[in-house]
């Protein structure tokens, strides 16, 4: 009788394991990149400390990430965007607040692929606008990885570009997002 109640409550813990409602990473990477064809270098950088939760119960998602955490290829390059552009000083993080739509299309409990539709509001540089975009949730040993590309234009978040580089500046830039998320111990 011992055996059998201890086989369910290991039962019960791992399936409640499974099903955890809330996921997080302190970890997750987001990229930027402004590059355009006339451009003599790549304009990229990355941060690499991007929080994000997942809630699988109501499909909400969101992000935040502090601004002065990109890391360009050049010290200058990455001065110019804190201070000329995104003014890290005045606005030093950036947040995305969403819902995955047709979450119950998503079992979370079994290892699978998702294509996702995501919606929300980003919010940069003091500037809120609706974002939309198709993202891929992997589920896998109990885990998530979120991965998402989408193109941002600069001029709806207040970010201008001055007369000299507006042309080795994408004016559009691509956000990449790829998390690693575990389920979040309350």
């Amino acid at each position: 009788m011992k055996k059998i109640i201890t086989v369910m409550i290991i039962s019960i813990l791992a399936v409640g394991s499974l099903s955890a409602q809330k996921y997080f990473t302190k970890t997750g990477t987001i990229e930027f990149d402004a590059t355009t064809s006339s451009s003599p270098e790549k304009i990229e950088g990355t941060n690499r400390s991007a929080t994000c939760v997942v809630d699988t119960k109501s499909g909400a998602i969101q992000f935040a990430v502090l601004m002065k955490g990109f890391a360009f290829e050049r010290a200058l390059m990455e001065e110019h965007f804190n201070e000329n552009y995104v003014e890290s000083h005045k606005f030093p993080k950036s947040e995305f607040k969403g819902k995955l739509k047709d979450l119950e299309q998503i079992d979370f409990t079994k290892d699978g692929i998702h294509t996702v539709k995501v919606k929300g509001d980003l919010t940069m540089h003091g500037q809120t606008k609706e974002v939309e975009t198709t993202g891929k949730l992997v589920i896998q040993g109990g885990k998530i990885s979120a991965n998402a590309t989408f193109n941002v234009k600069l001029s709806d978040f207040d970010i201008s570009i001055p007369g000299l580089v507006a042309d080795k500046v994408a004016k559009i830039a691509k956000i990449t997002v790829a998390c690693s998320l575990e389920p979040l111990k309350n």
